[in-house]
């Protein structure tokens, strides 16, 4: 191979490696600046195919997707000074390719870091606007939502960035306030369930002494009923008597006098001192 051969391979490998710089591609997922000497030319490349100079152009490329931003658990207080200890997390994404890469150099490792200074703070200051019930329950979605209107405003203008959404994914006490609630509560349920007992002994009391008293009206009302029965069926009882003895008094007179001794001598260990000529006799003494 001459020399000229060779000079033409080699200029045709380093006009091939040049034409290779010349091109870069931004992915869906991406966003870029391209500098030029270390000073920004293009703000904002849009994704796709594009053209620079090598060696006096760079590109700097950072993720553009939904980043998550963890906070380590932290400890606040509340409005009446009680401590928390909060785990919550920040979901952002580049917004302005500039603002970021001139305030982190498009390192996330920064973004971050700034970023969690900020939400530290929000947090801060929100939990020490509420009570430990606001936060607990009543005005956790306000809070969360105030947090990220805030973060957001702050994160946008310093550092190009949007702040999706804020989550507090845990609100805890801390060992020794835990231990204080659980024996405060453990007193209040025991004094609510003396309550309920004590109202419940009443309540039941209250039921037993309707219910004796709708027993004895209930007897009462028998007994009433039984009573008339009764008098309604000696009355009728009587009447057949009276009947029969109009139709035959003498034959009634015999029947009445069998039934009162079969009564007078039903037990054999009774003794009786009777005259014999008395009118209890007077049918013995015709048999004679």
């Amino acid at each position: 191979m001459g020399n000229k051969s060779l000079i033409a391979l080699i200029g045709a490998v380093v006009l091939g490696l040049v034409a290779w710089s010349s091109f870069y591609i931004v992915a869906q997922t991406e966003r870029a600046v391209l500098l030029q000497f270390g000073r920004i030319v293009e703000a904002d490349v849009q994704p796709g195919l594009h053209v620079k100079i090598p060696y006096v152009n760079q590109v700097r490329k950072f993720d553009a997707r939904l980043l998550t931003l963890d906070s380590p658990t932290q400890r606040f207080l509340t409005q009446e000074k009680k401590a928390v200890m909060v785990d919550a997390y920040a979901k952002w994404r580049v917004s302005d390719a500039e603002r970021f890469y001139t305030a982190t150099s498009g390192l996330k490792q920064i973004a971050d870091e700034r970023l969690s200074r900020r939400l530290e703070a929000g947090l801060r200051d929100q939990f020490g606007k509420r009570t430990l019930h606001e936060v607990v329950s009543g005005e956790r979605d306000g809070l969360m939502a105030d947090i990220t209107r805030s973060l957001n405003t702050m994160a946008s203008k310093e550092l190009g960035i949007e702040v999706v959404d804020v989550r507090v994914k845990a609100i805890d006490l801390p060992r020794e306030v835990n231990r204080s609630v659980f024996e405060r509560m453990s007193t209040e349920r025991e004094r609510e369930a003396r309550e309920h007992r004590a109202k419940g002994s009443e309540l039941a009391e209250g039921i037993r002494a309707d219910a004796d008293r709708q027993r004895r009206v209930l007897l009462a009302e028998a007994y009433r009923e039984s009573e008339e029965l009764r008098g309604d069926g000696d009355a009728q009882a009587a009447a057949i008597y009276a009947k029969a003895y109009s139709q035959d008094p003498e034959f009634y007179s015999f029947y009445r006098s069998l039934q009162a001794y079969r009564e007078s001598f039903a037990k054999k260990s009774d003794v009786m001192v009777l005259d014999p000529h008395s009118e209890f006799f007077q049918f013995l003494n015709k048999a004679k």
